[in-house]
Formats: structure tokens, C-alpha cells, sequence
């Protein structure tokens, strides 16, 4: 088990366990681009660090490398240890998170006319329609990239991007099972074809 993983090892075994209570929701898009040669990849060590401009200390984020690292790990990786050495390569994290509104397209109520002519004369019909499911809920979109390094050159390795939107009040809005959801998916596949865009149910 990695350093940071056995820190928030309860966060994510909690999210985890929502899984089992959690209606279906839409899948995470996924991107990879590396290089040809990707013998380098999936072995030594490695450590996740926040991209520029990234709180690396905050809760969220932590979470997300956490979850990051645990996959590293699982491809082949060994995790750099805090204070130790920094390790051949480095994962460099960036997480968004944004909180969607969706715009009603219609009104509550509705009202159509109809016509129609037949053999025994011609008829006008009124419809009303009432929309009883209320208001589209918020979304939460997150947003994951990660990119793998040389550190001694900085040359980029490997890059991956993860996308998924979840209704706000969805156990996979929160960020422990969120978290877990999108790096699996991210990883599925490891390395992936460079290029293309998969969707991971």
C-alpha cells in the first residue's frame, strides 16, 4: 500500500462502499497520448505532485493522487516515500471541479393544437401538457488530467484526461468515490492507444 493511499485509505474505502448504494450515472471520457515507446513505463519509482498554480496540500487534491497513486502502484510503479528520494519519474495532477446549472428548455405547462380531417368532417383538438419533474438538477463536472515525466529531462511520457458529470446530489459528486471512479477509469487499459477517446462505463 502506498504512503498517501494508507492516509486516506478510510475516505476512499467509504466511497467505496456508496458504490453498492449508487444509481447507475454517466460514464467518464477518457484520452491518452504517449510515446511510441512506452518500455519505460509501468516500472520504478514515481511520486504525484500538483501540477503549477495547485493546492497540493487541500483535502480535495489529495484525495484525487491518493487515488492516483493507488493505480500506479497496481501498473507496476513504486511510490516515491515523503522525505526519500524523488523517484526517475513524477505524475503531475490537475484536478477541476465545476458545478453545472442546466438550463430549462421549456416551461412547467404546455399547450399544443391539433387538426385533423376525415371521411365524416374535419375536427380541432386543445392538448395541455404539465411537466411534473421539476427543474434539471446541478451537475457536477470533474475534470482530471495527468501527465508522467522524466524528471531529469521533464520530457513528457505519457498524458491522460479523464472527464465525468454526476447529478450534485450522486455519491460519486463526492470526492472519495469520485476520486476512485475516474482513476481507474483513466488507468483502464494502461498505457491505451495514444490518441483515442474511450468511454468507461
Amino acid at each position: 500500500m502506498t504512503p498517501l493511499a494508507r492516509v486516506l485509505l478510510p475516505a476512499l474505502a467509504a466511497g467505496t462502499l456508496l458504490s453498492g448504494c449508487a444509481t447507475p450515472v454517466g460514464p467518464v471520457e477518457v484520452t491518452r497520448f504517449h510515446l511510441p515507446d512506452t518500455t519505460v513505463l509501468g516500472r520504478g519509482t514515481i511520486r504525484v505532485e500538483p501540477a503549477p498554480g495547485d493546492d497540493g496540500s487541500s483535502i480535495e487534491f489529495r484525495t484525487y493522487a491518493a487515488a492516483v497513486a493507488q493505480e500506479l502502484t497496481r501498473l507496476g510503479y513504486s511510490e516515491a516515500v515523503p522525505g526519500g528520494a524523488a523517484g526517475a519519474q513524477v505524475a503531475v495532477l490537475h484536478v477541476e471541479r465545476e458545478t453545472i446549472a442546466p438550463a430549462r428548455r421549456n416551461g412547467p405547462v404546455s399547450v399544443g393544437v391539433g387538426g385533423g380531417t376525415g371521411s365524416y368532417g374535419s375536427g380541432v383538438g386543445l392538448g395541455l401538457g404539465i411537466n411534473l419533474s421539476g427543474a434539471p438538477k446541478d451537475q457536477v463536472e470533474t475534470r482530471l488530467s495527468l501527465t508522467i515525466r522524466d524528471r531529469a529531462s521533464n520530457q513528457s511520457l505519457w498524458e491522460g484526461r479523464a472527464r465525468f458529470a454526476v447529478p450534485a446530489n450522486a455519491p460519486l459528486a463526492q470526492a472519495p468515490l469520485g476520486a476512485a471512479k475516474m482513476a481507474q477509469a483513466l488507468f483502464r487499459g494502461f498505457p491505451g492507444e495514444s490518441g483515442e477517446t474511450i468511454v468507461v462505463p
